[in-house]
């Protein structure tokens, strides 16, 4: 695809010449190419994009009537749902701005993102009514629909489309409008308060064309069953777009369960998916996964945390034709950043791949310096999928965002032919007696050990050495003692690197509902040890 320079929110990046300049455009586009195609299954429901559209059009009208303007910001926290979907594309063809909810966040994050975007309306599901403020606390949110009966009163989610007017059919967004903000999506907040960063129509249309560059998808022809949440990055500019605009169809599942999963990948022919390592992990557990077709499977995508390579080597003799690929970004990145070219995984199995095409990554020291070529420091990205800043954050966006590259946070190298790898990220680094340890090497080399299912490893305040190191270690189907894992350490790291104490858990370890790991908290368990 012919790519070119451009000048977008003030920067000058490389974009792909040939695309469509906002969602609407390019759901639109699909519609009249592959109008009879299958474009959403929920449950029994199966929906065409015929009749997707028909149904976006109806949403967009109603939220027209209700009053809705161009620019207005609405709240939607649905779980994988057809709702959330339709939501998506008819705030988009409305011209309002989407604030996806997380249905796990309680009512303080709740109220913290209605407040903070500003939204005037929200549209949920009923389970999560128990997890909402109270009205008074988001005045400005004054329309709340629910899908399902609301115990509040709160009208629902069919009494909005009922307000339907008759109006003539909304335009399609042209001119200078890609560079207008599609959504403001709340980052997971580990290092405070989540800050909204802004994604232009620019940003999520490059990643899904990075994702169909890199990874070879067709038109009209891929399957992916959704079961990560729609509401974060990785699902909607990850899985949910790159579907859509290439005509695919989306099987939504609400909650990742293992045999669920692999049901609806054999019954569905899936050909797609994008999902965390330990989900691959918990697949790998079933004693029947050979027993399920998944010969239509070709891709398989995973993120957000490092891959075992003995998953990676297992997953390969399980499904051998699948191909897996590393995939690495954050919400200010719109979803990818870099992503692994197909069957390089198992011979880059430490890389998180190679920087997307239109893109460009920097590594770069303390002093904005860049380094060498395998040496560590902080990746500085830029690209046409960079979002345009934080809303309403003036001095997060002038901290984070320096001559057009976003400062990652991560410490990573590329090496001489452009394979990224991440060490960790800056504020996670442990200085024990000098030894500067990142946690993910130590974390990479414990997922190793059989029957570990997560870890996590931390740095805990010593008198003498400044930290010692903690590992969070759980485990599944084994019994792992403290000794079996420095044993296991100590044929693979330096003596230093080694956990000073292990903590073997039963339950999950604490994610926040990005899925990020809460170090934190881990760290102030770590504090509370004998």
């Amino acid at each position: 695809m012919h790519r070119r320079m451009e000048s977008h929110s003030g920067r000058v990046v490389e974009c792909f010449a040939a695309r469509p300049r906002t969602i609407d455009e390019m759901f639109r586009a699909v519609v009249a190419r592959a109008a009879d195609a299958e474009a959403l299954v929920d449950g029994t429901t199966r929906l065409s994009y015929r009749e997707l559209d028909r149904q976006v059009d109806r949403l967009a009208d109603a939220l027209a009537a209700a009053g809705i303007q161009a620019g207005d910001r609405i709240a939607v926290m649905l779980s994988n749902r057809l709702e959330a979907v339709l939501c998506v594309l008819a705030i988009a063809r409305a011209q309002g701005i989407l604030v996806p909810i997380g249905e796990r966040l309680r009512a303080p994050e709740v109220a913290h993102i209605l407040q903070d975007s500003q939204a005037i309306a929200l549209v949920y599901q009923e389970t999560c009514e128990p997890q909402l403020p109270p009205a008074e606390a988001t005045p400005l949110c004054a329309a709340r629909f629910c899908c399902g009966t609301s115990r509040c009163g709160n009208p629902a989610f069919e009494q909005l489309l009922a307000t339907r007017a008759q109006v003539q059919q909304l335009p399609v967004l042209t001119g200078t409008v890609e560079d207008d903000i599609f959504g403001i999506l709340y980052t997971s907040g580990t290092t405070g308060r989540p800050k909204g960063a802004t994604l232009t129509h620019l940003n999520v249309i490059h990643s899904c064309l990075h994702w169909v560059d890199r990874l070879g998808l067709v038109q009209e022809g891929e399957r992916s069953v959704l079961c990560i949440p729609w509401s974060h990055v990785a699902g909607l500019c990850g899985v949910v777009f790159p579907l859509l605009y290439l005509g695919g169809a989306l099987v939504l599942v609400k909650e990742f369960n293992k045999r669920t999963f692999l049901r609806l990948a054999s019954e569905e022919r899936m050909s797609h998916a994008l999902l965390v390592p330990a989900m691959y992990g918990l697949c790998l557990l079933d004693p029947d996964l050979r027993s399920f077709d998944l010969s239509a499977w070709r891709i398989g995508v995973y993120g957000s945390a490092p891959m075992p390579e003995a998953t990676i080597r297992r997953f390969a003799e399980a499904v051998p034709h699948l191909v897996m690929c590393n995939a690495y970004g954050a919400t200010e990145t719109a979803s990818p950043a870099t992503i692994m070219p197909p069957g390089d995984g198992l011979d880059q199995s430490d890389s998180i791949g190679k920087v997307v095409a239109c893109g460009e990554i920097r590594v770069m020291d303390e002093n904005g310096c860049e380094m060498p070529p395998g040496e560590p420091g902080e990746l500085w990205i830029r690209g046409p999928m960079i979002a345009s800043g934080y809303w309403r954050n003036p001095e997060a966006t002038e901290s984070a965002f320096v001559a057009g590259f976003w400062k990652s946070g991560d410490i990573g190298s590329v090496d001489s032919q452009g394979y990224v790898r991440i060490a960790d990220r800056k504020k996670d680094m442990i200085n024990r007696g000098g030894f500067k340890i990142y946690p993910a090497e130590v974390e990479n080399v414990l997922c190793e050990l059989g029957g570990v299912l997560e870890v996590a490893v931390v740095g805990r305040p010593h008198v003498i050495l400044g930290e010692t190191v903690v590992a969070f270690v759980r485990c599944v189907d084994v019994d792992v003692t403290d000794a079996i894992v420095r044993e296991f350490c100590s044929e693979k790291l330096a003596d230093y690197k080694i956990p000073d104490h292990v903590v073997i858990v039963e339950e999950p370890l604490p994610r926040n509902p990005n899925g990020k790991m809460q170090k934190e908290m881990l760290r102030e368990m770590a504090r509370a040890l004998p």
